[in-house]
């Protein structure tokens, strides 16, 4: 770990950075090796459940999936499960027909060819029969009232007010029962992914559903040559304009261990630089109304932003033209100089 002190109008900033194919801002993407496959799953009638396997090795890995296990057992039944698989070559079209005899709820089955993760989500958005849309990793579950405190939770809020909300969001728990991430500071808390962030530090892994209508507003952005999208670019979209109601309730179960799940430390800088200059544009066109509650973070966001533009070939001019605001572009100038100086790191380390 190096540390790297930046001074700028007689202010000192300190920014720390970490090898330079590890991103360092705690709040950015964690990206996985482009998978072999995906696959997506959601729910119908009054909650809708999607979910996304990220990491699919082999048929042993669906054959023994905690989602259709999860599924199965769910004391709610109204809802149907949407596979999308992204080019896989492991036996998911079989399994799933298997699966779709057996189950008592309804099954379809959906496959792209090797487009990515962000665009088999937008795929299952579009053709997702339900109002309310909930993603599942396959190697992951959930408790078997998951889907009915979610339903509980939803129509809790005010039908005056439920216009203004997007989503329910829960707490998980690992495979032993133990919490993952931090407690939120009530056990029901109206309040959007970007106050939890910035405003009462709520850090970890948490699981809920969008509005599919919301969703449809807000897709993940079809880039060419960026093969992976952070999910914090449409969350902080969303989180401007809609509530969601936040509880204190474990529901999902990480399995946590095994293959995957986290960047590569072998990767270089310009391989990743694509999904990390777009999340960090992100952050500094929807993120900056709450710079005084972490403006070292945002400093860091556009140093990093800087540098992954450079590495991706966007002139500086380029790049200070896509910052919307004002905030976002003074931000930009300060942390020139250690954007800069990170790029040239960069380039050093990785000839």
């Amino acid at each position: 770990m190096k540390k790297l002190i930046l001074i700028l109008s007689s202010l000192l900033v300190g920014l720390l950075w970490a090898e330079p194919s590890v991103l360092t801002d705690t709040a950015a993407p964690q990206e996985t090796q482009a998978p072999q496959s995906s696959d997506t799953t959601e729910q119908n009638g009054i909650d809708t459940l999607f979910s996304n396997a990220t990491k699919n090795n082999g048929a042993v890995v669906l054959e023994h999936s905690n989602t259709w296990d999860s599924l199965r057992a769910q004391t709610f039944r109204d809802f149907e499960w949407l596979v999308v698989d992204d080019a896989s070559t492991d036996g998911t079209r079989a399994l799933v027909e298997g699966w779709r005899k057996e189950a008592s709820f309804t099954v379809r089955y959906y496959r792209q060819e090797k487009l990515g993760k962000h665009r088999a989500f937008n795929k299952a958005v579009e053709l997702a029969q339900g109002a309310l849309f909930l993603p599942l990793d396959s190697d992951d579950g959930c408790v078997p009232a998951a889907l009915e405190r979610f339903a509980f939770h939803w129509n809790a809020i005010e039908p005056a007010r439920r216009e203004k909300f997007s989503a329910v969001t829960a707490r998980a728990l690992d495979q032993h029962g133990n919490f993952v991430g931090d407690k939120l500071p009530a056990d029901v808390l109206d309040s959007d992914s970007l106050e939890i962030k910035y405003r009462w530090k709520v850090k970890g892994e948490m699981w809920g559903f969008q509005r599919t209508d919301i969703l449809r507003r807000f897709p993940f952005p079809d880039m060419s040559g960026v093969n992976f999208v952070p999910e914090g670019v449409v969350w902080s979209q969303i989180a401007r304009g809609y509530k969601t109601r936040f509880i204190n309730e474990p529901l999902r179960i990480n399995w946590i261990g095994g293959e995957g799940g986290q960047l590569s430390a072998k990767q270089p800088p310009a391989a990743i630089a694509p999904s990390h200059a777009l999340w960090h544009e992100s952050v500094l066109n929807n993120e900056t109304d709450w710079l005084l509650y972490a403006p070292l973070q945002f400093l860091r966001s556009a140093a990093h932003y800087i540098r992954f533009s450079l590495h991706c070939g966007t002139p500086l001019a380029a790049q200070l033209k896509t910052l919307a605001s004002a905030r976002a572009k003074l931000l930009w100038w300060l942390a020139l100089p250690a954007g800069l100086a990170a790029y040239a790191l960069d380039r050093l380390r990785w000839r």
